[in-house]
């Protein structure tokens, strides 16, 4: 009897980490979505042509751009930019790749990233004094959920 309720426990556990072990993001609902300006339809801005129209003219741009940067924001992260130049703006993009992006805390990510993101920057961004910045660096943040 105890070890078959053991064995009992022991697949019920495993049942229970291999959710917590397979939970990630889902993958976006589309590969990707050129607008179709022609459309009476809107919906949070243009929708979308019909996969089956898409052709290739769809994805060129004839312009000049500047040389490109390396940059890959992986599905799941928070990305951010500083511009330290005070003579030329800045334009930034923010975007969270999630379908759920409330899942990301962003507190945590923020003041307690390692390496630690530069207090300059941060009071900047936050408009609060270094201080202040520093002690919610100062934080436990891998397990603050009080």
């Amino acid at each position: 009897m105890a070890s078959s309720s053991l064995f009992l426990v022991t697949v019920l556990l495993a049942l229970v980490a291999s959710g917590v072990i397979a939970s990630s993001d889902p993958s976006p609902l589309q590969d990707f979505c050129v607008a179709d300006k022609d459309s009476p339809v809107r919906v949070n801005g243009l929708a979308c042509k019909d996969v089956k129209d898409v052709n290739v003219d769809d994805f060129f741009l004839a312009a000049n751009l500047d040389k490109p940067m390396d940059t890959t924001l992986n599905k799941g992260l928070i990305h951010f930019q500083f511009n330290p130049s005070y003579d030329k703006p800045a334009v930034a993009i923010a975007a969270l790749s999630s379908q759920n992006p409330g899942a990301i805390t962003i507190a945590n990510a923020v003041f307690g990233s390692k390496a630690p993101i530069a207090d300059d920057v941060l009071a900047k961004a936050f408009q609060a004094d270094k201080t202040v910045v520093d002690w919610l660096q100062a934080q436990f943040w891998e397990d603050n959920h009080n």
